[in-house]
């Protein structure tokens, strides 16, 4: 077995409004660090916009489940009831698709739910029971009244220096090196 070596996730900031938050972020972004987190009591879209975050893609993933739903239901019932075990009743038709469409619309139904589930939790690495953000100095307040910067030390030329300094510029309340372990 291997010895555990330590090294840096990244650098968080902790700062009073998402407004410092942002300042920060912009800053950072504007030096090259482009692998940016933010933490917080609440959404903020200027934060969020800041960071540079895009969409994972959940909303494409519940559509297709739904649209799997939809045809699986209707497929299913047309199998049985047209091509399994066809009957005339009452005169009616064989293939009555109005008499298909609640069953129809309640697999789409949970089929997308269960894929927006699914997806949410996979494109979100969740659940993660530890993560390095929970080492920063004060970081449970990120739930009531604090918003956390952090910049990720990703990629090869990742300097821990330049951005302590590029978020001491910004006032933040604290400063915090993030240390993730790998398996050497």
């Amino acid at each position: 077995m291997t010895p555990e070596k330590l090294v840096i996730y990244g650098v968080m900031a902790e700062f009073e409004t998402p407004g410092e938050a942002v300042q920060a972020a912009k800053a950072a972004r504007g030096k090259g660090f482009t692998h940016l987190d933010a933490f917080g009591p609440f959404e903020s879209p200027e934060l969020t916009e800041a960071i540079g975050f895009h969409e994972h893609g959940v909303a494409k993933w519940v559509l297709v489940g739904g649209i799997v739903g939809g045809l699986g239901g209707f497929g299913l019932q047309y199998w049985a009831t047209v091509i399994d075990y066809p009957h005339n009743i009452g005169g009616r038709p064989i293939f009555s698709w109005p008499s298909f469409i609640p069953v129809t619309f309640e697999c789409t139904v949970l089929f997308a739910t269960l894929t927006g589930i699914v997806s949410l939790l996979v494109l979100n690495r969740l659940p993660r029971l530890s993560h390095p953000a929970f080492g920063a100095t004060h970081f449970d307040r990120a739930t009531t009244d604090r918003f956390f910067l952090c910049v990720r030390a990703e990629g090869k030329n990742f300097d821990a220096d330049l951005a302590r300094e590029i978020l001491n510029v910004c006032a933040p309340l604290s400063i915090s090196v993030l240390n993730a372990e790998e398996e050497s």
